[in-house]
Order: C-alpha cells, then structure tokens, then sequence
C-alpha cells in the first residue's frame, strides 16, 4: 500500500467502528398540572449532578410546555453513562423555587432516584446508554 494512503486507511478502518449517537425519548408523569414548562438536563459529569446543566458536550437539555402530550426527546447521544434531572417550572422563571431549602416545584430523577435527606447521587439515577434508542419514564415529584 502507497505510504501516503495509510494513514487515511487507518482513520477510515476507525471511523468504521466509531459507536453511532442514539436517541432517548423521555415519557413524563405525574405533573400536577399544565402551567409552566418541563426542563430536562442530562449530564455525563457527576460533579455537578443535581444542581444543573454543565458546559460538558455530552450534556442534553429538552423542554415542553406541560400541557403539551407527548415526550421529551433527546437526540444524537453518545454512548456513556448520564444522569438525567427534571423540573416542573410552573411559573416560568428557569430555576427550581425554593422555601427553606425545599423543592416548591415538581422535580424527577433518571431511574426514579430516591431522594432522601437530599437529592439522590449520580450513580443512583445514572443510566448506561448504548447506540440503541431508549425510552424511559420520569415521574415528577412535589413536596
């Protein structure tokens, strides 16, 4: 083989085997209304898991209004290990309202991680995705 063409061989061989983005539809229940919007944020980054989305590439963010049907879809994700948080934002102002530290909105975690004294670690709602498309249920939770 002509030494010049090896090199792009090589890349071509690779990029052969290079693992396909996928799509992950998100069906939501439990809203306990229609006001607002519904925020998904998934991240790769457990170091900020929870709190919001990072600059990551990996990271995805959908939004519906919450009267709307249908899911949330979140398109061209490579494969890796996410977690994914949701938030019921009833009055529209992009953040999750608080009162003494408590969600006053409605709030979900991938796998329905529990959540206990606080919100639930990365490896509890992480979920592994592969090139297949998946879908899976979030419920949103009110305090």
């Amino acid at each position: 083989m002509n030494r010049r063409l090896a090199p792009i061989a090589a890349i071509a061989m690779l990029a052969g085997n290079a693992p396909a983005p996928t799509t992950i539809t998100v069906d939501v229940t439990g809203l306990r209304n229609d006001k607002g919007m519904v925020y998904l944020c998934m991240t790769a980054n457990a170091r900020l898991f929870p709190e919001g989305c990072d600059k990551d590439p990996a990271r995805r963010i959908a939004s519906i209004r919450a009267g709307e049907e249908g899911p949330l879809v979140l398109r061209d994700v490579m494969p890796g290990r996410y977690a994914i948080v949701l938030l019921h934002d009833e009055n529209g102002n992009k953040k999750m309202d608080k009162a003494l530290f408590l969600p006053k909105e409605g709030f979900g975690f991938s796998r329905d991680a529990p959540v206990k004294m606080s919100p639930p670690k990365f490896d509890a709602a992480a979920i592994d995705v592969t090139g297949a498309p998946m879908r899976i249920k979030m419920k949103v939770r009110y305090l």
